[in-house]
């Protein structure tokens, strides 16, 4: 067990006092109900005992945090300086996102950020249900990962005149928010997007059957639809990628995502650049994720990189690499920058827990 340490609590026992001046009756009814709990919880900070989550029983307290859409800040679409060397250091936090208490039971780290979180605390806020509070824990601690509620949702990504467009465009085509997608509804709704108010213009049929192979790509699984929150990330993607300039998509990625990035590069290359070919590959590479037999990490998962050419995980996926790659190599070299800037994209599709490809690659 580990010691209570609550910055929400500090805060809600300052917003106590300031309401007690200004009402006292009302503060002194408030200071005699949680007179007990409030004790408690200073005897076993005194006593250096700590408080499992499930034992951290506040349910009123615990609100879903108010998101506020982020904002392209000036300076947006210059270069950010990611240098190749030397490496960023990776620390997870040390409390839990949701209670803002430590304890000395495992916590749940975000492959994508430093955010971690209690099992117990994801369950009670909803965020996993049921059967896959076992999966987050397999995941978690894999080189795989699990990606935390901010993270999984690409859509957050969006500011709030990217999400206006993107609500018009959906309103225009008619598509119904929080349902699924069939193949013909998917096509059709790319054909609508596509003409956007001229009624002579739509996809090419090259077009269309790339629409059919995202589609596929979308529900790896053959269920015949595409769920909404795969569908409404990738819908998202695509904006991003038409409206940002790749630098300030570079300003998306987190560290833990840079670090990956760094591995990729030097695991592939020899020096300061590789081939087109390596280059593409790592671009699927991305998306080789909820593997059967994903072996187990002995470390935090802040410190783990992307995966090995050596390990389970990287041998598996490099024959559908082959398959995926043109035969021939291209003679074209991928230097640090360039590699970083064409694979943004993609490591931000890679973001969500869903088996879907987000945004497949060429090739």
């Amino acid at each position: 067990m580990g010691v209570l340490m609550s910055k929400r609590q500090t805060v809600e026992q300052v917003q106590k006092e300031v309401q007690e001046e200004k009402d006292p009756e009302a503060g002194t009814a408030v200071v005699q109900e949680d007179s007990s709990l409030h004790r408690a919880a200073w005897e076993r900070l005194r006593d250096g005992r700590g408080i499992e989550p499930e034992e951290f029983d506040k349910t009123s307290r615990f609100t879903p945090p108010a998101f506020v859409r982020p904002t392209r800040k000036l300076d947006d679409d210059k270069p950010p300086d990611i240098c190749l060397e030397p490496r960023e250091p990776v620390i997870n936090d040390e409390m839990c996102d949701i209670c803002e208490v430590w304890t000395a039971e495992s916590l749940f780290p975000c492959r994508v950020c430093t955010r971690v979180f209690h099992d117990g605390c994801l369950r009670r806020m909803g965020y996993i249900q049921g059967d896959s509070s076992a999966e987050v824990t397999e995941m978690a601690h894999t080189e795989t990962g699990w990606s935390c509620h901010y993270c999984d949702n690409l859509n957050l990504l969006l500011t709030e005149e990217e999400m206006y467009s993107l609500t018009e465009t959906f309103q225009r085509c008619k598509v119904i928010p929080d349902c699924s997608l069939t193949l013909e509804d998917f096509v059709r709704y790319r054909h609508q997007a596509a003409k956007r108010g001229d009624s002579n213009r739509a996809l090419s049929d090259a077009q269309e059957e790339q629409a059919a192979r995202q589609f596929a790509a979308l529900d790896p699984e053959h269920c015949g639809h595409v769920e909404w929150p795969d569908f409404l990330s990738h819908e998202s993607l695509l904006l991003l990628q038409q409206l940002r300039p790749q630098n300030s998509l570079l300003r998306l990625l987190t560290v833990k995502e840079r670090e990956r990035a760094r591995a990729a590069f030097l695991a592939r290359g020899s020096g300061s650049a590789i081939s087109e070919t390596e280059c593409r590959r790592a671009q699927h590479s991305w998306f080789c994720r909820r593997l059967s037999e994903a072996p187990s990490c002995s470390v935090s998962i802040s410190h783990v990189g992307p995966m090995a050419d050596s390990s389970p995980a990287s041998s598996s996926s490099k024959s559908q690499d082959k398959a995926l790659l043109p035969a021939e190599q291209e003679a074209r070299s991928v230097d640090w920058p360039t590699f970083l800037r064409e694979n943004a994209i993609y490591i931000l599709a890679a973001r969500p827990n869903s088996a879907a490809i987000h945004l497949k690659p060429p090739g």
